[in-house]
């Protein structure tokens, strides 16, 4: 028996990495059906769906609701993904960073569960978020009120599903700390097709990343500026923009928002990318090492998975252990210092790795056999069904 297969997503507002994941779902099974939430995505990112249709939920009708504001109808997320109708499918597959792995299920269901991270401005994270939003002392009251709730319905949804996958060692401690259940490690999809390698390198060092705080590009910025022999090149844009805009330091070149051929141009011929946040995987550090090109990074994170250290046989990348001037320019220094060490070849073959064929190889292993034995345990008990 062939199940028929759901994927449930959170919401469809931009394509980034939990809109790849769902890209790759459909390759491996092409006649899956698509539910989300809200579906605000523009028409440019939208190739990846191939014109199917999407069924959302009642949010979708709210007048007052679009793309920029969506998130303060997070109370109301919970009851609405808790409306969706799944009695005609076998297997459910929810990809998740909020709340799509609260959808209910029969006993004679599936469901796979792929956590991207726990909520953070509901649990770990909830009082820097609430520090930064400028709220009044009635205003924070309130949102510590709606994000208690959100807590408890949030630690009862991580029990529906069958089983969860965390996106990186990292995320499954994060998941086990926060819901008390044990999660899989599986690593999302990286399009390394189309970030070919490139051998010959010139002597700049390149970070990319949408200009906010947790991404220290400001960091990297001033590690360079007390490094005046040493060029860096920045791509992106965005809130914090204009701080580099009111820098003038000869050996820093900031490009702004770049298309991705510009980006991946850079990408390839740079020395080394710099990477100084601390992200759940982090996808860029392995779209720089499948272009060859080696990795300087905090070394907090999933890019501790995703990065071979200097300790290495055949290391691809190196890591700085505080987000700190001092020991970015010091972790540059021993970059150049071991430079011959770090081959176009090892960081290639690393980030093939994590490559959209394996995932889509694994993953349909992985959810073949969970099917075969989730199909063994309804014929032993039969009265679950």
């Amino acid at each position: 028996m062939t199940p028929k297969i759901a994927i449930v997503h959170d919401w469809l507002v931009t394509y980034a990495g939990s809109e790849r994941v769902i890209e790759q779902l459909f390759q491996i099974f092409p006649s899956a059906d698509l539910f989300t939430l809200l579906d605000f995505l523009p028409q440019e990112d939208r190739g990846f769906l191939s014109g199917r249709q999407i069924k959302t939920s009642f949010l979708q009708t709210f007048p007052l609701l679009n793309a920029k504001n969506y998130r303060s109808f997070l109370p109301l997320m919970p009851l609405a993904i808790e409306q969706f109708d799944f009695s005609g499918y076998d297997v459910i597959l929810s990809n998740c960073h909020a709340v799509s792995k609260g959808i209910l299920t029969h006993p004679g269901q599936l469901h796979i569960s792929y956590i991207h991270s726990p909520m953070r401005y509901a649990w770990d994270m909830q009082n820097n978020y609430l520090s930064v939003s400028g709220f009044n002392s009635l205003k924070s009251w309130l949102a510590r009120s709606l994000l208690h709730y959100i807590r408890l319905w949030d630690f009862a949804a991580a029990y529906r599903p069958d089983h969860l996958l965390g996106n990186s060692g990292f995320i499954c401690q994060r998941i086990e700390k926060t819901y008390r259940r044990a999660a899989s490690i599986f690593y999302p999809p990286v399009n390394t097709d189309a970030f070919p390698l490139h051998l010959a390198k010139e002597d700049y060092y390149l970070t990319a990343s949408r200009l906010v705080p947790y991404k220290r590009i400001d960091l990297i910025v001033d590690a360079f500026a007390g490094l005046p022999d040493k060029r860096l090149i920045v791509i992106g844009d965005g809130p914090e923009s204009h701080k580099l805009k009111d820098l003038n330091l000869p050996n820093v070149t900031w490009l702004g928002y770049q298309p991705g051929d510009v980006l991946r141009d850079h990408m390839q011929r740079a020395r080394a990318f710099i990477f100084a946040a601390k992200e759940d995987f982090g996808i860029i550090p392995l779209e720089a090492q499948a272009c060859g090109t080696p990795v300087i990074a905090f070394g907090q994170g999933g890019v501790r998975e995703t990065i071979l250290g200097i300790d290495q046989p055949q290391p691809t990348g190196l890591f700085f252990h505080e987000q700190t001037v001092p020991a970015l320019q010091h972790a540059i220094q021993e970059f150049e210092h071991n430079s011959a060490r770090f081959t176009p070849q090892a960081c290639r073959a690393n980030a093939e790795r994590f490559s959209n064929q394996r995932f889509q190889r694994d993953f349909k292993n992985l959810v073949e056999t969970a099917w075969r034995e989730f199909q063994a345990t309804q014929q032993a008990f039969p009265e679950s069904q």
